[in-house]
């Protein structure tokens, strides 16, 4: 298996981001290479990670008009719930779909972070928000309501993505 890898590519210029997302490459890293026996407890791992790190990013986009019914959040949401199924299924026993999991996380994050997560980015630098501190230095550059959706026709109720398609065969 060929794990994701950090580069400069995946670095968005802002260190609290960068930071978590370097530390989510090398637990994936570490899930792509576990041994049988190690599999489901590092799966595990990652999923936490995972869980606070969606959950931290989810919050600036709320702290700063990014609605929560964003794209963004939502497919946070299914890649999460996708992840624990993969849990559950390497808990049961089937190692081969956590390990397929792995495999296709790594090219699903590397155009997330270089898409959405550029644009979050993007969006908190031109607001001034600090994301170690909460202080928002720039609130008249806040949009003057929640963005909703992504401005793409294919935003709404169905939110399709290449990860939870590929990964949902393999449950």
């Amino acid at each position: 298996m060929s794990a994701l890898q950090w580069s400069d590519a995946l670095s968005l210029d802002l260190p609290a981001m960068d930071d978590t997302h370097r530390a989510f490459v090398e637990l994936l890293g570490v899930a792509c290479s576990a041994p049988d026996a190690q599999l489901v407890h590092v799966w595990q791992a990652l999923i936490d990670h995972t869980d606070a790190h969606f959950d931290q990013e989810d919050r600036w986009m709320a702290q700063t008009r990014f609605s929560s019914t964003n794209c963004h959040s939502m497919q946070h949401k299914v890649v999460l719930d996708v992840m624990r199924e993969g849990l559950a299924a390497g808990q049961a026993g089937d190692l081969a779909t956590v390990r397929n999991m792995a495999d296709e996380l790594g090219p699903w994050f590397a155009n997330h972070a270089q898409s959405m997560d550029a644009a979050l980015a993007l969006h908190l630098r031109k607001t001034g928000y600090d994301p170690v501190t909460g202080v928002l230095s720039m609130p008249q550059a806040l949009p003057a309501a929640e963005i909703h959706g992504c401005g793409s026709g294919g935003c709404g109720d169905r939110v399709e993505d290449d990860f939870a398609s590929a990964l949902a065969s393999s449950v």
